[in-house]
């Protein structure tokens, strides 16, 4: 029997989000048995909480979007998957901004900050998402699937399509463990087409963005030194941790091909619905 699990202690990292590019102070705080992750918005009066489940996915424009309770949080899906790949049950996420910090782009930082404050094994029978058939998602227009089927474990394999000459088709493979995670997944930051960039300022996305955080390509090379050959393909694994975990803590074999926020939070939010 697997046990609950939640942080030995309290842990706070400060920087900016990703697309709001607003000063965020984030709290990850313990939680009681069966809590699971709860985002506690301090910036607004009362407190309100967004519960990190599928049913309150509102968006999926370029990162997550939770709601609940009249309130938002977005950009979500790096931090859900450190706690995913950490197998972390339960956890109060306290922001006083709508969107957690940037971070490193990806989430090594956030396993650092779980690894800074410890695990606590909580005694209680873990509720584990155990994937006893098919669950798919299509988008027959674009080419794009991801699925999950039966695994005695949890593992992700990822097609990734750009007709990029820089990029093209990557393909990775990963049985998910907090060790493996941390070295081939955790590094590998989200990615942005140079010309993009400006349409996305616009739109008021990416303004915390940064070469540090980033990884930007224009139609001749990288700006920036890549963390993997295969970078994008990586984050893509990344991602999709992130969003399942909405779902719930997960036990089976994902596989993907082109699949971004939209269809891997419908995925999500058909494995819950199958629950209940």
């Amino acid at each position: 029997m697997q046990e609950q699990t939640t942080l030995a202690a309290a842990v706070s990292y400060t920087g900016i989000g990703l697309h709001s590019g607003r000063d965020v102070h984030m709290r990850l705080a313990p939680a009681p048995v069966g809590t699971g992750i709860v985002f506690v918005r301090t910036d607004v009066a009362g407190r309100p909480t967004i519960r990190a489940t599928a049913d309150h996915v509102t968006s999926t424009l370029r990162a997550t979007t939770l709601e609940e309770h009249g309130v938002r949080v977005f950009t979500v899906e790096h931090l859900m998957s450190a706690l995913h790949a950490r197998r972390i049950d339960n956890c109060y996420v306290e922001l006083d901004s709508e969107e957690p910090p940037v971070a490193d782009g990806a989430s090594l930082a956030f396993c650092r900050l779980i690894g800074e404050a410890g695990v606590e094994v909580q005694g209680a029978p873990r509720e584990e998402i155990v994937i006893d058939k098919v669950y798919r998602i299509d988008d027959d227009e674009r080419q794009r699937f991801v699925m999950v089927v039966p695994y005695d474990g949890f593992r992700v394999s990822f097609t990734s399509v750009n007709p990029h000459k820089l990029i093209g088709i990557q393909y990775e493979n990963f049985e998910i463990t907090p060790e493996t995670y941390e070295k081939e997944i955790a590094p590998a930051r989200t990615i942005a087409y140079e010309e993009e960039i400006k349409k996305l300022r616009a739109m008021g996305l990416g303004l915390g963005g940064t070469l540090e955080t980033v990884i930007v390509y224009n139609d001749e090379r990288w700006l920036n030194p890549l963390h993997y050959e295969d970078e994008l393909v990586r984050h893509k694994i990344l991602d999709v941790i992130g969003d399942l975990r909405l779902a719930g803590m997960i036990r089976g074999h994902v596989i993907a091909a082109a699949s971004g926020h939209a269809l891997n939070t419908a995925l999500a939010k058909c494995i819950l619905a199958a629950r209940r």
